[in-house]
């Protein structure tokens, strides 16, 4: 289906000012969503409260309003301007919430103004939680047991039926905000106050927890012609407990066995042709239970996404960019690949590399306040790494992360003796991959550091790897360090300050830079080709290794 000519301006609705929950990556996908737009001839109109992101540039947009967001300012817009359709994907929840509210109140029928990327019905199921419950119902796809709740005393009824541990998740909400878990009936009361006045429509959902289950999350893409393709798939290191926005995570997904994968991949591409009709991105999250594999869907978003925002990044596809144009009416094979620049957009990307998303925290700004992770994101912003392993990219995300780490350990290395880590690593702080290493480190079992995190034992033993690597450098002075153990330590992604630290000897960065280069150590640059070199790839996007 050719591009729809009778849309010629568009309204993109921003995400408004940045806090915590709700950062910069929808200012990432408006901005492609409006160059991807103005390539076609399309004018853009944007709305975002918002001065200080690149969004709001006037090179951005034909035209921007610095306007708070609400259903006024978008009157204000379209009595000033002819705009025959709005695109409010590309916003977080903000956008789709106040699309929501302008539809209620009759606005978009008045101006006859067009939705696209997304409809009304979509956004209504996929955020109230009873509607998505019951359509998971519908299509055979599972979900925790659970009941929906618009009054306190409702909501303890539910409690009681249900049993502990419970989830309570506010509906229309983002970034986990006034959600929170229940292990007794001491703690309800205040989490169904909270949650019930978190959501708009003061509604929760009262669900069971799948405290320990493994968590995924998949991207796709969906055109008219009802083509899907899943553009990346996501696996948390943390278990379910902990906000995918605080998790560390990683792609492509690591320890799902193929079937568990191709069961995902079909019950994600059956939700998301469930949803509605329309053209677009979406993101999709998925439980699993470690002991049998079986799956149940946490939630949907018919959006792009903090995840949508990495997966771009991660794979090299652009996610806002095509989304803003399956939703003018392309069809996705009439798209051209923007890795390979011959083929078309209608594949699903193969990554012979490892990416590693590691978030960042101030708590040390924020005095006083719980630092223990859980459903509501506390992070204030993440890095991404990319190797050949995930031991080098795990490094690299650590030495990124601009807290004093050089690597994974040396900050603040840890005085507490192992039965202490193992206790304290059973709550998920900012600092348990820390922690962790330093557990290992003392001889703490991969056996052990499972049973109290539900962190898989995959990425224990990779860890593990990194600390056999760190003791035998240990043995050694930088003029005895044998060739074999220094490449090694370079592959695994041991930074030259790291390997001066850890060696015998007063030696410096350099010290080690000099060596290893007087030896060939030196890194390479490899693609980010999305095709594992099936295609020749055109973008010019790379990372560094020393793997050859």
């Amino acid at each position: 289906m050719p591009k729809d000519n009778s849309i010629k301006s568009v309204l993109i609705i921003g995400s408004g000012p940045i806090i915590i929950g709700q950062a910069c990556e929808f200012d990432y996908s408006g901005s492609q969503a409006a160059r991807s737009l103005r390539e076609e001839g399309i004018e853009v109109i944007l709305i975002n409260s918002n001065p200080a992101t690149i969004m709001t540039d006037p090179m951005m947009a034909d035209k921007v309003y610095l306007l708070p967001l609400t259903v006024e300012s978008i009157e204000q817009i379209l009595d000033e301007n002819t705009i025959d359709a709005v695109l409010p994907t590309m916003g977080g929840q903000t956008a789709l919430n106040l699309c929501k509210e302008a539809d209620e109140l009759g606005v978009w029928k008045k101006y006859n103004v067009r939705l696209i990327g997304v409809d009304v019905a979509a956004i209504d199921t996929a955020e109230d939680r009873d509607k998505f419950r019951q359509l998971m119902a519908k299509i055979g796809v599972k979900v925790a047991p659970s009941h929906v709740a618009n009054s306190f005393l409702e909501g303890k009824e539910f409690a009681q039926q249900i049993g502990f541990p419970l989830v309570i998740r506010p509906s229309f909400t983002l970034g986990g905000t006034g959600g929170s878990f229940v292990h007794n009936k001491e703690e309800l009361d205040s989490a169904l106050e909270r949650g019930l006045k978190a959501s708009p429509i003061h509604e929760v959902l009262v669900e069971k927890a799948v405290l320990g289950w493994k968590e995924y999350e998949l991207e796709l893409l969906r055109d008219q012609n009802d083509n899907v393709v899943i553009i990346c798939t996501v696996e948390n290191l943390d278990p379910m407990g902990v906000h995918t926005g605080d998790s560390i995570t990683v792609a492509p997904a690591m320890t799902l066995s193929d079937t568990a994968f191709q069961n995902m991949r079909n019950q994600a591409i059956l939700m998301m042709r469930s949803l509605g009709n329309f053209a677009g991105g979406c993101n999709v999250q998925f439980a699993l239970n470690p002991e049998n594999e079986d799956i149940i869907s946490v939630e949907i978003n018919p959006r792009v996404s903090r995840s949508s925002a990495l997966a771009s990044k991660a794979t090299g596809y652009p996610i806002a960019k095509v989304a803003a144009k399956l939703a003018i009416g392309y069809a996705l094979d009439e798209l051209k690949n923007q890795i390979t620049q011959t083929t078309s957009a209608y594949f699903e990307p193969a990554l012979d590399y490892v990416i590693v998303k590691m978030p960042r925290w101030n708590f040390d700004k924020f005095k006083g306040a719980n630092d223990t992770l859980g459903l509501q994101m506390k992070s204030v912003g993440e890095v991404m790494a990319i190797g050949r392993s995930f031991t080098e990219a795990i490094q690299k995300a650590c030495q990124s992360l601009e807290n004093e780490a050089v690597g994974l350990g040396y900050y603040g290395k840890s005085l507490m003796k192992s039965d202490e880590i193992v206790e304290y690593i059973k709550i998920p702080k900012w600092d348990r991959i820390f922690r962790i290493k330093d557990a290992l480190m003392q001889g703490v079992t991969v056996k052990t550091i499972a049973q109290a995190t539900g962190i898989d034992r995959w990425f224990l033993y990779q860890i593990q790897i990194i600390c056999t690597i760190e003791k035998h450098l240990a043995e050694y002075t930088l003029a005895n360090l044998p060739i074999d153990l220094l490449k090694e330590a370079k592959k695994h992604g041991f930074s030259d300050e790291q390997i001066a630290r850890i060696t015998h000897g007063n030696y410096t960065e350099d010290d080690v830079y000099e060596k290893r280069k007087a030896l060939g150590i030196t890194r390479v640059y490899k693609m980010v080709d999305t095709c594992s070199a099936e295609f020749e790839a055109k973008t010019p996007y790379f990372y560094s290794t020393f793997e050859n």
